[in-house]
């Protein structure tokens, strides 16, 4: 063995690694500065390491009886095709894979395999060849795992690189020569590490980012360059050398518009630049961080369907895999040269060559080979191979071939032979797939439509040629497929091309769901197959697999595992996901359960529905644990005092104090039950369970019990017996096989290590499974073991993984490994090549057994039921023939002897039936229709709101007499919205102000009632709350009635103050409204203000906009949103109007339709009239007017349902018009009718009613002439009445033509209105037209104009902010000034005291004197010594100080040497202490006065700097402003040069030249009339408001001058009784007093109302220990009588001690005593014995019983 070479170069700093964390673009060098003897030790280049010390083995437990080498690596199936890149390329024929712990070297010619395992055995992570294959890496998964570098061929462990990241390798690559490695971590670190390999050193490292990193490459031309890529990232790294050494600097690629992507596929060009893919397919272009062009297909189709998962850069040429199966070749120049041609950044190209490679191929990966001077290409494909390219793209290219296959993802099951060396796995790829362990070779594999999930190898008792297998699927299919020698089969005797052959035997569908579980019964009658839809299905087993049926279980199937042969009966074992175990017999395979269904309902069932009991177990452990510990400190007190003792030292024995301990954990049950992951049989109802989640980490002994409720989900079933297993509380046992040579129990765990623990003769115990051996074979990750097999004969091992591998072991070391025997494929069935082939399920949605059996079943009563429909109309049929007959014959029969067709009727109640159905199906139909009926309803509301209502109708009124005519103006309705944002706007303004208002009003309230109400008040308020409280319906005692009297005193006392306080308040109120009336010296009148600015405003200067000193106000600046808002506002009022106007004349419309119902009433009228006169006299009757079609518009879109139907019969009627059924007389006669009707009118109507009036009046005149001539009497009555006709026919011929015209009248002024509206309506359209220019250039100009209003808000900002720290700098100036002010005043008021101390003529002054000033400078000096350097001296500060300082400062140079702790004699010594206490005081107020002005200077710096700093801000703020007066100049500039119409009559036109128009109008002006007479009419205005004004300014001024006449008179008679108050004060109190605060002070009520709360507590706790008392007198007597029953108890319990001792010595004298006179009598003796046993048991209940109450009793007294 070589020996370890030294540790690599010093470790980093733990503040460097810190910081990686942080920062995502640190740069860490490694290399530390040293000394030239420090200098590392350079690695020999023939050093190497032992693989037997770098490689992981196995773990064996100290007290285990298993070898390390039980199991020897023997094969690997699999292939983790799924890793982003698990394909490394040594040489032509031997690829490197990672397969879980092991690297793979696999020669593809002779399928040999060298493996190499992890180092740590936490897994791999990545491996990657050299450029010169002469070495290759291995990155591995762990805890500080590390990089392994190999030399291959040999395949030697030659370098080890240590610390380069926390918890797994993701990437790795050597550059171009192959000097350096760059490796990539995972999680939590995500660390780039540059390592120079050959030394083991690491030159530099950083974070990579804070996601996750997929790929690091170095660049194929510098060196120094990198890129890395990842989740929503790329990274541009270069290696730099800098002033501190080489650095790592990274720059990270801003996606900027483009989406961002995952960054899976990158590399760099010979430029620099950067090319990488994206998840959507297409290509990024990089260059400097940023993305120059993105690159797709001609049309933007992409480059990939799908992310590109590699690009390289080879020979000149770029390819591009994709995910989906492609490779394209890119022109290089193209790429490099593109830029982008337009604002999305996409540059269209197409690819030299492609090559697709199949529809369900996904390339991630793809590497170089050179074979015979050919260069070819291998591709991982996730699919489960690896191909051989040729991307010459020549006509003599070769086709892609595939190398390898394997199976796709995670292996879902696998079974072995029980015969010989095979054994099949399926996966979700949806092969199975059929292998050789021996000769390590795939023999067969065959595809279905879906994925399998479930697999059992027939066991011989079935298959006796062990062909047989069955296979579940994802889609609840079961095949069943048998494997066979092709070669033994009839007449194919050396034609087959396969050693074996896979055929399709069987195929059914038992479940709805994924299946799960396949077993076979032991003895070969019964399969069972469970599925994730919670049924287990049992078949049959006969040639053909027949269906027995089903059970539902309580959740998704897990596994199903029949009892072995030892037991009695054969039972099956269901574990489900969700906790539950269910246990039933094996059904009769011959017996027919169910005839409708397979659903097996009376099979007996036993349930498991496990209860969490890990909370209990670790409760136990916790509670051992501490009386352990408890123990152990026991057991070391004891033995101290013990050491103590024979030392000779007296130690007391007292026991020490418990410390309080923690609360014990409380027991913990999940929500979700634990899912079991697998169990098996350990004798009848008895089984073990292994669970994950929560309750992982032991194995549990269960029982089914044969009570308990029969709903499973109400059972809480605990195991009997729990096995803790070592280390699995996280990673939990998934699988569990048995060995029988030798005895061991193999389980693979959820990290894809491989455990063994040996058996013995007892089975399992918690002593058995202590020791094991432990290996990691899968991958750590997802790696979980899915399946564990012994091979037929126990000599092999063989595992399965989520991570695709399958391994096989051998049982055997490699000494007694016997030679390879030949495997025996199993021979066909007799008649296999007779058979069809078996048709297949494609269908995923295919009947299961039970659907399609209830699918027969329900075809089944469907067909009896047609069947008796059909005989019941048959017989329907035969009594309808027999009624015709009767009516035949009824026919024949004479009329008097017929019946009639009613007395053929049995029940009219049947008719009534029948018409009750009618109508109940036609209420079907409607509501069978109510939902198309909606939707068609709802798409014509849709259809008018669209075309319809978005139009208001146009419509043309015209003259009745004339042809004039007025139309509407034509208008878009205004939209729901739109009306309701401008309600909002215009209420806007409102709102706001009544909030304002509201505000204002709340506050001023506010105000008032914090005026009016007091603290005082509130607390009274309270006290009486109080009171009210604590008031009792009792009758009040002596006590509460005293204080019932302090409580009225005080609320006596509480109100004078409160009437006091009111007073007060009101005076103060007074005094406040009278000042508040008082004006300012600068108060201006409102009314002269609001005059001077309406002045202002309205003065009526009339620049042109053009002049050059032409100002804008802030006011009347235009931009955007105002010229919006102008337009607006001219649109809506433009709206407005014509609204107005059409709602005019649509009242005109409606005035023609009454006129018109008038005039039809008055013809109605007068046509009655004239049937009463002769026709002679009759007046020509004026027509009738009609409305014109485009008078009603809105009839147009109007359809009832009459018209709907016309509508429905004429094209009905076309229809059939155009058949050739014409010449039917049905048709004709239908036609004839149809055609015939005409439509009824009014006209019609009319003509009608007169003739039917003629007919009438012919009548009576036929009458009449039958009568008598009439008398004169008569005459003249007739004469009357004709006169009164004639007159009423002319005056209602009047009134109609009087309507007539006045209409027509309305009509001419309202078309006159219209014309005059029209002009209006023009003009406002040119204005629109103005505002949308102007509209056009504001819009250009904005941007511009908002930059400088954001720059000037903000300056203003920024103003604001600084004059607010310049007012708070002043306040706190202000303050210092005054706390200065007051230190001083307190300094002299503290010399002043010392100087009264003294007294006049004082002998020990100058000495006290001396104390105070020593003390002075002791504390100077410990300043100067304290802040050296810094100048802290005021040179104010001796000016301001009183003359005794400074004289005390000059004495204290002459450093007169007393003692200042000690009072001089004879000095008094209260004079010495108050002379230390003022020396105390005195240095307190210097230090404090220093301080306030050295804060004060500081003050008076800031506020300095920030004045200057506020110049300067106002200096840029005018800057700004007069840049944008300039463009608000600039843009009323553009705004002037629009040209705008003003329409104009030539009587408005005053600048004529010569009385003749001017040819140019540019220098002339358009005003009007009104601002002209309004400026003429001003100027005399003017001249006498001036002569106004001054005649008030002259009175103003003597008012003025009495004014402050009468307030100097005023101010000398305040005086005058302000000194009087004073003196009176003075004389009565001696002393000047404030009345408020004595009337305020003078009663304490707090005080009182605290005396009288004392005396209710008082009272309160009177009463609560009286009741106490009572209390304690009735306990005492309770414990005196439970006493004496105990002492009662205690001598019943001693008598029956002496009876049962009584007892137990005659039952021994019984069973002792021989003789003979008993030997006839031995029953009797026994029953004897029984009873007294039973007498003694008895007896021993009571005396617990007794016990039980005496201890109770105790408890009770104490």
């Amino acid at each position: 063995m070589e020996q370890e070479p030294a540790q690599d170069a010093e470790a980093e700093p733990s503040g460097a690694e810190a910081k990686l964390d942080k920062q995502d673009n640190t740069q860490v060098s490694s290399k530390p500065e040293k000394s030239p003897a420090e200098v590392k030790k350079k690695i020999n280049e023939n050093f190497f390491y032992t693989y037997e010390d770098v490689y992981s083995g196995p773990y064996v437990t100290n007290d285990t009886e298993i070898s390390t080498d039980l199991l020897v690596f023997k094969h690997s199936f699999g292939y983790d095709c799924t890793r982003p890149v698990n394909l490394m390329v040594m040489d032509r024929d031997t690829v490197g894979y990672v397969a879980g712990n092991q690297v793979i070297l696999q020669n593809l010619s002779t399928k040999h395999q060298k493996h190499v395992r992890s180092s740590c055995g936490g897994g791999i992570g990545f491996i990657t060849a050299h450029p010169s294959k002469e070495y290759f890496a291995v990155g591995e998964k762990g805890k500080k795992p590390n990089i392994v570098i190999y030399t291959y061929p040999l395949v030697r462990p030659y370098r080890i690189l240590k610390g380069g990241t926390e918890v797994a390798y993701v990437f790795g690559d050597f550059n171009r020569t192959g000097s350096l490695l760059a490796s990539v971590g995972s999680s939590p670190d995500y660390m780039l590490t540059i390592w120079d390999w050959t030394q083991e050193e690491t030159l530099l490292r950083s974070k990579a980012f804070a996601q996750d990193v997929y790929k690091v490459m170095f660049s194929a031309e510098n060196e120094e360059h990198l890129t890395t890529g990842g989740l929503g990232h790329i990274k541009f790294w270069k290696m730099a050398l800098t002033l501190t050494g080489l650095k790592l600097q990274g720059a990270l690629g801003r996606f900027g518009k483009t989406a961002v992507s995952d960054i899976i596929g990158f590399v760099e060009l010979p430029d620099g630049k950067v090319v990488s893919g994206t998840e959507w397919g297409n290509l990024l272009l990089w260059e400097g961080g940023l993305i120059k062009v993105e690159l797709c297909q001609v049309g933007h189709k992409p480059c990939h369907e799908g992310p590109i998962s590699q690009l390289i850069f080879d020979e000149g040429d770029l390819y591009s895999v994709g995910k989906d199966g492609v490779i394209r070749m890119w022109n290089f120049e193209i790429v490099d040269t593109a830029d982008p041609v337009d604002d999305t950044g996409l540059v269209e190209m197409e690819p030299m060559n492609e090559l697709w490679l199949g529809k369900n191929v996904s390339l991630n990966f793809i590497t170089k080979i050179h074979d015979q001077g050919q260069s070819f290409w291998l591709a991982q494909d996730t699919s489960g191979s690896i191909w051989k390219l040729d991307l010459t793209f020549s006509n003599m290219s070769h086709d892609p071939e595939r190398v390898c296959t394997f199976h796709s993802g995670g292996i879902e099951a696998i079974g072995v032979s029980p015969f010989t060396c095979l054994m099949a796995t399926t996966a979700l790829d949806r092969t199975v797939r059929i292998y050789d362990f021996s000769s390590n070779s795939q023999l067969s594999l065959i595809k279905f439509k879906q994925g399998g999930t479930a697999l059992a190898w027939a066991p011989a008792i079935v298959s006796p040629e062990g062909g047989l297998i069955a296979v579940g699927f994802e889609d609840g299919v079961v095949r069943m497929i048998e494997v066979y020698d092709p070669t033994l089969l009839p007449g194919h005797e050396g034609q087959a091309n396969e050693i074996a052959e896979i055929n399709l035997k069987q195929v059914f569908k038992p479940h709805a769901a994924a299946v799960t579980a396949l077993a076979y019964e032991p003895k070969g009658y019964v399969f069972a197959t469970g599925s994730k839809d919670k049924t287990v299905f049992f078949f049959a087993v006969k040639n053909e697999y027949r269906p027995i049926g089903f059970i539902c279980v309580p959740g998704p199937v897990q596994a199903l595992q029949w009892s072995p042969p030892s037991h009695d009966k054969s039972t099956l074992l269901i574990l489900c996901e969700n906790g539950f175990a269910v246990q039933v017999p094996a059904p009769h395979h011959g017996k027919l359960y169910t005839v409708t269904t397979y659903h097996i309902v009376d099979l007996p069932t036993q349930y498991f529905h496990f209860y969490s009991v890990k909370s209990q177990i670790k409760l136990k452990d916790e509670i051992a644990r501490r009386e352990k510990e408890k123990e152990e400190k026991e057991k070391a007190r004891l033995e101290w005092i013990k050491q103590q003792k024979e030392l000779g030292i007296e130690v007391e024995e007292t026991k020490e104090e418990e410390a309080e301990e923690e609360p014990l954990p409380p027991v913990y049950i999940p929500e979700e039950p634990s899912p079991i992951l697998c169990g098996f049989y350990s004798a009848p109802g008895k089984f073990w369970l292994s669970l994950g989640g929560y309750d992982s980490g032991f194995l549990y002994h269960c029982e089914f019990s044969h009570g308990g409720e029969e709903d499973p989900e109400k059972r809480k079933d605990e195991p009997f017996e729990v096995i803790p297993m070592k280390n699995t509380e996280n990673n939990p046992i998934h699988r569990i096989s048995f060995c029988t040579q030798p005895p061991l129990m193999f389980c693979g765990m959820q990290d894809g290590s491989l455990r063994a623990y040996p058996l013995k003769e007892e089975g399992i115990s918690e002593g058995a499974l202590k020791d094991y051996w432990y290996l990691n074979v899968h991958d750590n990750d997802n790696g979980q073991i899915r399946g564990i097999c012994c091979s037929h004969d126990d000599a092999c091992l063989i595992t399965c993984g989520g991570d695709g591998n399958i391994f096989t072991f051998d049982l055997l070391s490699e000494e007694e490994v016997p030679k390879e025997l030949k495997v025996m494929i199993p021979p066909p069935r007799r008649g296999l090549e007779k058979e069809k082939a078996t048709e297949d399920i494609k269908d995923p949605d295919a009947y299961n057994i039970e659907e399609y059996k209830q699918k027969e079943e329900h075809e089944r009563k469907m067909k009896e039921a047609e069947e008796k429909k059909n005989k019941k109309r048959e017989e329907l049929s035969a009594l309808r023939q027999d009624f015709v007959l009767l009516l035949q014959k009824n026919q024949e029969l004479p009329k008097h002897m017929q019946l009639h067709r009613e007395e053929f009727e049995m029940d009219r109640r049947i008719f009534e039936e029948l018409d009750r159905q009618t109508l109940q199906r036609i209420q079907l139909v409607q509501k069978q229709l109510a939902w198309e009926h909606e939707k068609q309803f709802i798409g014509l509301q849709k259809l008018q709101k669209q075309f319809q209502d978005s139009l208001e109708f146009t419509l043309t009124v015209h003259a009745i007499q004339s042809n004039h005519q007025i139309s509407t103006y034509s208008l878009l309705t205004v939209s729901e919205k739109y009306a309701q944002d401008k309600k909002q706007e215009d209420s806007k303004g409102a709102v706001h102000k009544e909030k304002w208002t509201g505000l204002k009003e709340a506050e001023q309230a506010e105000e008032e009632i914090s005026r009016e109400t007091s603290p005082v008040h509130r607390g009274s308020v309270a006290f009486e709350n109080e009171a009210e409280r604590l008031k009792t319906p009792d009758v009040q005692k002596p006590t509460t009635r005293y204080i019932e009297s302090r409580r009225q005193k005080i609320r006596r006392l509480i109100e004078k103050y409160d009437a006091l306080k009111a007073k007060i308040m009101k005076r103060r109120a007074e005094w406040h409204e009278l000042y508040k009336s008082k004006p300012r010296h600068s108060h201006e009148n409102s009314k002269d203000a609001e005059d001077i600015k309406e002045a202002r405003e309205t003065i009526g200067c009339y620049r042109l906009k053009s002049a050059t000193d032409y100002t804008l106000t802030a006011d009347e600046r235009i931009n955007t949103e105002k010229k919006m808002m102008q337009l607006a506002i001219l649109e809506d009022l433009i709206h407005k109007t014509k609204v107005n106007m059409n709602k005019e004349i649509v009242s005109l419309r409606d005035l023609k339709v009454s006129t018109i119902d008038e005039i039809k009433s008055l013809v109605k009228e007068v046509k009655s009239i004239q049937a009463n006169l002769d026709v002679s006299e009759h007046l020509p009757i004026p027509p009738i007017p009609q409305l014109h079609p485009d008078e009603v518009p809105e009839k147009i879109v109007e359809c009832s349902s009459d018209v709907l139907l016309k509508f429905k019969e004429e094209q009905e009627a076309k229809a059939e018009l155009e058949e050739p059924l014409e010449g039917c007389a049905s048709f004709r006669a239908f036609r004839h009718v149809f055609l015939k009707t005409p439509p009824v009118e009014e006209g019609d109507a009319m003509v009608q009613t007169g003739d039917a009036s003629a007919v009438v009046t012919g009548k009576q005149e036929a009458y009449e002439m039958e009568k008598v001539e009439p008398t004169e009497m008569e005459l003249e009555i007739l004469m009357r009445e004709k006169i009164k006709n004639l007159y009423l026919q002319e005056t209602l011929i009047k009134k109609i033509n009087t309507l007539v015209i006045n209409f027509d009248a309305e009509l001419r002024l309202l078309r006159h209105k219209k014309l005059k509206m029209d002009v209006q309506m023009k003009s406002a359209d040119l204005r629109c037209i103005t505002c949308c220019e102007e509209l056009l250039i504001l819009k250009k100009l904005e941007i511009h104009e908002d930059l400088l209003e954001e720059q000037i808000c903000a300056i203003i900002n920024k103003q604001e902010d600084i004059q607010s720290k310049l007012k708070s700098c002043l306040a706190q100036m202000e303050d210092r000034k005054s706390e200065i002010v007051m230190l001083e005043e307190r300094e002299k008021a503290l010399y002043a005291s010392f100087e009264a101390s003294l007294g006049e003529n004082n002998e020990f002054a100058d000495v006290l004197t001396d104390i105070l000033k020593k003390e002075v400078v002791y504390v100077e000096k410990e300043e100067v010594r304290r802040k050296a350097g810094e100048q802290n001296e005021n040179e104010e500060e001796d000016d301001e100080k009183p003359d005794l300082k400074t004289d005390e400062e000059n004495g204290g140079s002459e450093r007169i040497v007393f003692d200042d702790s000690v009072c001089p004699e004879g000095c008094s010594e209260d004079l010495f202490l108050n002379t230390i206490q003022l020396r105390q005081q005195r240095i307190g107020i210097e230090k404090a006065l220093q301080e306030e002005k050295k804060a004060a200077a500081d003050l008076k710096k800031e506020y300095n700097a920030l004045a200057i700093k506020a110049k300067e801000i106002e200096t840029s703020l005018d800057r700004k402003n007069r840049k944008l007066e300039a463009f608000q100049w600039e843009k009323l500039h553009k705004l002037n040069e629009l040209d705008v119409v003003v329409p104009l009559r030539l009587h408005q036109v005053q600048c004529l030249d010569d009385g003749e128009m001017p040819r140019d109008f540019s220098q002339t002006l358009v005003f009007t009339n009104q601002s002209l007479q309004y400026l003429k009419k001003r100027i005399v205005d003017l001249r006498n408001e001036k002569i106004m004004q001054r005649e008030i300014h002259k009175k103003a001024k003597e008012q003025h001058k009495q004014l402050i006449q009468d307030k100097k008179e005023m101010e000398m008679e305040i005086q005058g009784l302000e000194e009087r108050c004073n003196n009176l004060m003075m004389e009565k109190f001696g002393r000047l007093v404030d009345f408020e605060a004595v009337q305020v002070h003078s009663v304490n009520i707090p005080r009182e109302q605290m005396k009288v709360r004392i005396m209710e507590k008082e009272y309160e706790h009177f009463v609560e220990i009286k009741e106490w008392e009572e209390k304690i007198v009735v306990l005492q007597h309770q414990l005196a009588k439970l006493t004496r029953e105990n002492t009662s108890k205690l001598h019943q319990l001693n008598r029956f001690c002496h009876e049962k001792h009584q007892l137990e010595t005659e039952l021994e004298s019984l069973t002792t005593g021989q003789g003979g006179e008993f030997e006839g009598t031995q029953s009797a003796d026994i029953k004897e014995t029984a009873r007294l046993e039973s007498r003694l048991m008895h007896m021993t209940c009571e005396v617990a019983l007794l016990r039980e109450e005496v201890s109770q009793g105790r408890v009770d007294e104490m």
